[in-house]
């Protein structure tokens, strides 16, 4: 017989790790052709950073996001990092970068004053041009400013860098410390069939709500909750998460052991909603996010399982033999 249930959880997540101050420093130039080179130390493991802040520098800068390259491969050359971690990269990261950015605009202003003929704090920088506040028509394109920084002996470039406001204690008993940025929060609705003859449960329906604070980009954040949904799916019905149970001797160490949840595992049925409430000290309000769309798939289909068949079940692959093992103890 098969069963069907729903189930819901809620979550609040930690982003923007910073328990020992966690900084971030980033690094633009302009180019002789008037594009820009953004360095940065962040490595994109799939989460779509290097989109991201490219997008954060053009909304800084105000130019053509196509003018921006990021370069994020060589750690000789790019800025410091703390590392890809505990979804601190867009909000510890993007904040470093806007300080970048806005150092490198006032650099641009004070080589333009004089062609300009203008103080620098008279001029203003949009559209990818500087220009005279009180006079739009008196005004230079980053080609123009580019060049002439470039055969003028000028070096054109921002450095900035940034940390989340201390202080940083560490309680040297107990390990406590700040150890958030931001709060994140998610919540899911799953629908499951559960298979009462062989054990085996389908996930059927999902729906999904998270609030980023602001999404930089929304097709990249609902690209990681559909990812982040198959990991929450795989570690709730397949993959052996925890590497030591019941001991070492069981740990997974092949894919014939760890089964990873595929597309064919996934839901027919999905829905997505982002929720902006954009937080004082993101860049343009955004959160950090990706690491928490894969977090509240798990309760929602421990309890849509219990509502199908009436019973909790407390370990977690939740694997057939598992559904079949608590059924035959609930009819005893």
């Amino acid at each position: 017989m098969k069963k069907r249930g729903r189930g819901i959880s809620s979550i609040g997540y930690a982003t923007g790790f910073y328990g020992g101050g966690d900084p971030n420093q980033a690094e633009i130039k302009l180019n002789m052709d008037g594009t820009f080179e953004l360095l940065m130390g962040t490595s994109d493991l799939g989460q779509g950073c290097k989109t991201s802040y490219i997008q954060v520098a053009a909304e800084t800068l105000d130019v053509p996001i196509e003018s921006i390259t990021l370069t994020n491969d060589d750690t000789d050359i790019i800025p410091f990092c703390m590392g890809a971690f505990a979804s601190r990269a867009m909000f510890i990261g993007g904040n470093a970068i806007i300080n970048a950015c806005n150092d490198l605009k006032e650099k641009i202003k004070q080589f333009a004053a004089p062609m300009l003929e203008a103080e620098a704090d008279m001029l203003e920088m949009r559209d990818n041009k500087v220009f005279v506040k009180d006079n739009s028509d008196k005004a230079m394109g980053m080609p123009d400013i580019g060049a002439a920084s470039t055969f003028g002996g000028e070096f054109l470039v921002g450095i900035g860098a940034y940390r989340p406001e201390g202080p940083f204690e560490v309680d040297a008993k107990t390990g406590e410390m700040s150890s958030l940025a931001a709060a994140a929060f998610g919540a899911c609705v799953i629908e499951v069939e559960v298979d009462t003859e062989t054990g085996v449960v389908e996930v059927l329906k999902i729906y999904h709500a998270y609030e980023v604070g602001k999404a930089i980009n929304p097709l990249i954040c609902k690209g990681q909750i559909s990812g982040g949904a198959a990991m929450g799916i795989g570690m709730a019905l397949t993959e052996s998460a925890h590497p030591y149970w019941p001991s070492v001797k069981n740990a997974a160490d092949n894919l014939g052991d760890y089964v990873l949840a595929t597309a064919a595992d996934m839901p027919t049925e999905e829905s997505q909603a982002l929720v902006e409430v954009p937080h004082p000290d993101g860049p343009y309000g955004a959160k950090g996010f990706s690491e928490m769309s894969a977090n509240t798939q798990i309760p929602a289909i421990t309890s849509a399982i219990h509502d199908a068949i009436g019973v909790w079940i407390t370990e977690w692959p939740i694997t057939p033999e598992t559904v079949l093992r608590e059924l035959a103890s609930k009819s005893v």
